[in-house]
């Protein structure tokens, strides 16, 4: 988030985006695909807002991990071997709850495959998912409200 607003692009940088893929990952959906991607979004991004989350399709454990990586101070986001603890903890632990979690949310996106499958497929026709340049939402941030936690 902090990118958008014209910072340099750090590892904190990277782990926030990890966090959108992460969010990918769980739900199958794209981050911000229910509106359109102009200058309202980056405003709102840059401003704390983050992919809805339906709590009973993703893991608890991993979802407060994507929650770090989403942290709007770069400061508080987990390192990249931090991540890699954690995530090896997911795959390798013997720890039940961790399991619990992960069984939960599988079941829950095979109960629920139908309505799953139809939100991926509804994308606001302005929601661009190709890279391009924002210099035209980026340049205006300065004399917008925009909440910089850096």
């Amino acid at each position: 988030a902090e990118v958008l607003k014209g910072k340099p692009y750090t590892q904190a940088a990277d782990i926030y985006s990890l966090g959108m893929i992460m969010y990918f990952i769980a739900t199958g959906k794209q981050p911000f695909s229910n509106c359109a991607h102009d200058e309202f979004l980056v405003l709102n991004i840059c401003n704390g807002i983050r992919p809805e989350i339906n709590e009973s399709e993703i893991p608890k454990c991993y979802g407060e991990l994507m929650k770090k990586c989403w942290d709007s101070n770069p400061n508080n986001r987990p390192s990249a071997i931090d991540l890699k603890k954690s995530i090896e903890l997911f795959h390798y632990a013997d720890d039940e709850e961790i399991k619990k979690q992960f069984e939960k949310a599988e079941e829950y996106r095979k109960a629920n495959l139908l309505s799953i499958e139809s939100n991926q497929s509804t994308t606001h026709p302005e929601a661009y998912y190709t890279s391009r340049l924002l210099n035209t939402f980026t340049k205006n941030l300065y004399s917008m409200e925009v909440i910089d936690f850096t």
